[in-house]
């Protein structure tokens, strides 16, 4: 899965050098990529554009291009990511019962094992693998949020 993990981590680059924030993603299918994904969040403007959603759509397209039943693709489907899946990329996931979810650095804020987690709330049956490449992914997110997302809401200053 290491591998894999490097192609995550490159789409996480390719995301920070847009200004997005730098989680990337590959859904794994019989042992092949069929999804890439990074965050498009920024430049949509949609809060849903995230990396799993964008590689969820990718799926549907393969499924519906190679005349297979998507949900018998999604439960062969290891996803891997940078970052653990927010809450809602969480449920996401489970509600299309993907095989498993390997995971670089947690997310402390929106993660759904960390914050919420979602697998148990829902007595899910994904496997999940977390620390994959860790400082790596969370160096992405450090070098991130040195800068200034262009998309943050301007900071109002009170006034004495």
């Amino acid at each position: 899965m290491d591998k894999f993990m490097n192609d995550a981590l490159e789409n996480g680059r390719m995301a920070n050098e847009q200004k997005e924030v730098p989680v990337g993603c590959v859904f794994v299918y019989r042992n092949e990529i069929i999804a890439y994904g990074a965050n498009l969040v920024n430049k949509t403007k949609n809060a849903t554009r995230h990396a799993e959603f964008i590689c969820i759509d990718q799926v549907f397209d393969y499924c519906k291009q190679n005349q297979l039943a998507y949900s018998d693709v999604f439960q062969e489907i290891s996803v891997i990511v940078t970052v653990e899946p927010c809450i809602m990329c969480a449920a996401a996931l489970n509600q299309l019962k993907v095989k498993e979810i390997i995971f670089g650095c947690v997310n402390d804020r929106f993660g759904g094992t960390t914050v919420l987690n979602v697998f148990e709330l829902l007595q899910s049956n994904v496997t999940l693998h977390g620390d994959v490449r860790a400082d790596e992914a969370m160096e992405l997110l450090k070098e991130f949020y040195k800068g200034e997302n262009p998309s943050a809401p301007i900071s109002k200053k009170r006034k004495s």
